[in-house]
């Protein structure tokens, strides 16, 4: 019977069949060990002399790393892996062998690493963050699927900008100017207005110069919008969601935390709700820290995140903006028109933010004035401008950045190692 090493568990004491990878080896004169992996998983294989055929035996001590193989033998339980079992071979079959894999076990560049992206995935540590990252995407359906939120595919070829289009990607669209998206977030707008709760799961493109550990010139991103939802609902959803992922990815990834050491206690703690404060309360905890050079009404940098969530052991948000340096579709504060209605979620461990969300001006005169202030003159934004016209609502959204999200809760140090082929300043390859 052919199984992966994910079903083991199922077939203790069983004769089956493995598919398989040879990640590593060692034997002695009478026993080899071969660390098998097949996509699902890892697991040893323990081939001993007087049990095989010669040539059996000959073959397990001589093959190469990264050959592929099917391994036929017993599933035991094994209390001294991570994996809990491992197979007792009968028989080893080559499929095909291996030469010169360049990723050998010891310690490698990060150039080198990067260069060979499409070998480096097959690590364990690797292959771990891979499976988290596939958690908290299959998390985040089950989350918005259970609060009643349609899946909507925006664009990814725009003839407008969510934020501006200075840091976008120009393209010919034919005979016009195009960008690629850099957020789904004014057409997931209109979809609320269709369907009331949406989100959407799509690569983002950002032609931001930026050389920092958390950024990626390509990412995907968790984006829901939602009619009839102000500033406040749209904070506990998003808490909420949070909390879920993590909760999720602690119940169903332990192997993959343990393979990389991540320290469970930090995440244990993030359950709804989470700590707020006010940008003003933000610079004035800023300027207690001895950061002299934030002023009211500056953006923060990584450091000035990284800072205020030393104060805390959960995410936290940082609400009410100033409006001169949030998105032109925010909605002032009741109280205050120099802020908006805005919130940032902070990451604890100095992984940044990882929400970005605000309500959204949803007054006809208001917006037709935000498109005067910032330009917005041409036929390109009509359509948004247009679902203040017809039927407007109170609505929210917030977008989640996957990559941050995933290097949190793996604990890894930089965003390059949260994708499968990452787009950096000077990297296009693999």
């Amino acid at each position: 019977m052919k199984i992966t090493i994910a079903q083991a568990p199922q077939y203790i004491e069983q004769e089956v069949t493995i598919g398989a990878w040879l990640s590593n080896k060692r034997s002695s004169g009478k026993i080899a060990f071969l660390q098998l992996r097949d996509g699902t998983g890892f697991m040893q294989g323990v081939v001993v002399k007087s049990d095989v055929s010669e040539d059996v035996f000959s073959t397990s001590k001589n093959i190469t790393q990264e050959s592929s193989l099917y391994v036929t033998g017993k599933i035991v339980e094994d209390t001294r892996s991570d994996f809990g079992y491992e197979m007792q071979v009968s028989n080893v079959e080559v499929i095909h062998e291996a030469n010169d894999y360049p990723i050998t076990p010891k310690e490698h560049g990060t150039e080198f690493l990067m260069d060979h992206r499409h070998l480096w995935l097959r690590s364990k540590k690797q292959h771990a963050v891979m499976k988290i990252r596939n958690e908290i995407i299959r998390s985040t359906y089950e989350y918005f699927n259970k609060e009643g939120f349609v899946k909507v595919d925006p664009p990814i070829l725009t003839g407008s900008s969510a934020e501006g289009t200075t840091e976008l990607f120009h393209t010919k669209y034919f005979d016009e100017e195009a960008y690629l998206s850099q957020s789904g977030q004014l057409y997931m707008e209109a979809a609320a207005m269709a369907l009331g709760k949406v989100f959407s799961f799509g690569p983002t493109f950002r032609a931001e110069k930026s050389k920092t550990r958390r950024h990626l010139i390509e990412f995907w991103m968790i984006e829901p919008e939602m009619a009839f939802v102000e500033h406040e609902e749209s904070l506990q959803i998003q808490e909420n969601y949070v909390s879920h992922i993590v909760q999720s990815v602690l119940t169903n990834c332990k192997l993959e935390l343990s393979v990389l050491d991540r320290d469970l206690s930090k995440l244990e703690k993030i359950k709804a709700p989470f700590p707020r404060i006010s940008y003003d309360e933000a610079i004035d905890m800023l300027k207690e820290k001895d950061f002299d050079d934030i002023e009211w009404g500056e953006d923060f940098g990584a450091p000035h995140e990284t800072a205020i969530a030393e104060s805390y052991d959960m995410p936290v948000f940082i609400t009410n903006y100033p409006k001169d340096i949030k998105a032109f579709y925010m909605k002032p504060h009741p109280d205050r028109s120099d802020v908006v209605l805005c919130a940032d979620l902070i990451a604890p461990e100095g992984y940044g933010e990882i929400i970005g969300g605000s309500q959204r001006i949803d007054d006809l005169e208001l917006m037709e004035q935000r498109y005067e202030e910032h330009g917005l003159t041409g036929p390109a934004y009509q359509w948004y401008l247009e679902l203040r016209k017809y039927g407007s609502v109170p609505h929210s959204g917030f977008g989640l950045g996957l990559e941050r999200t995933v290097a949190w809760l793996s604990g890894v140090e930089h965003v390059r190692e949260t994708i499968p082929f990452p787009r950096l300043l000077n990297r296009l390859y693999p």
